[in-house]
């Protein structure tokens, strides 16, 4: 359903196509979307498949100035926003707006790293794409076509990951000392939950 606030979208184990695709049709729903971890995209077909297609296509240029234009993006968030601008109608107003509540990330920055991300079966590798086909991750095809910042996203993800895993211990033994307290004091609150349970209340 529409939701006000963004939709948080994990990118990480997705194939390229069918996120754009799915993502596109929601913004133009109305629907934003903020997606996250950019670097982690699958594309279907051997990695020197892909970067034979890509180099070929960072050839095609305007011949008298290429400052002109086409302009090719090497960063991994740059191309899934490529990819999904290519599914909207983005030269008419209905798809310039749509397009305007999309958000392409590379890692899982700040406030992200707080929030809880989606993921959307229908465009994850492992449930559409066969075990024995190849693949490969778009941030190392992104590295090998002059994308610079490979290095420092892997750092700060590794940071993040590490005051995730201390958060996510935190918060289960605050879980675990909860459930315990409600335990000890279940006998004695017996009555009063008769009463609570008996106007409809759990």
């Amino acid at each position: 359903g529409f939701e006000k606030k963004s939709l948080l979208i994990d990118a990480r184990g997705h194939l390229l196509g069918r996120l754009a695709a799915v993502v596109a049709k929601t913004l133009l729903q109305g629907q934003s979307v903020t997606i996250v971890r950019a670097e982690g995209i699958n594309i279907s077909g051997s990695f020197y498949r892909n970067k034979l297609k890509y180099l070929d296509i960072l050839r095609k240029r305007m011949n008298t100035k290429p400052s002109r234009g086409p302009f090719h993006f090497r960063a991994p968030r740059k191309i899934l926003y490529k990819t999904i601008r290519g599914m909207l109608p983005s030269k008419v107003p209905r798809g310039r707006v749509a397009l305007s509540k999309l958000k392409c990330l590379e890692g899982i920055p700040p406030p992200y790293d707080h929030r809880k991300r989606m993921v959307i079966p229908s465009a994850l590798k492992v449930l559409r794409l066969n075990p024995r086909r190849k693949f490969c991750v778009l941030g190392r095809l992104s590295h090998e076509v002059g994308w610079k910042y490979q290095d420092v996203i892997a750092t700060l993800e590794s940071k993040r990951k590490v005051k995730a895993a201390k958060f996510y211990s935190i918060q289960k033994r605050t879980k675990s000392m909860r459930a315990q307290a409600v335990k000890n004091v279940a006998k004695k609150i017996a009555p009063q939950q008769k009463i609570i349970e008996g106007f409809g209340f759990h």
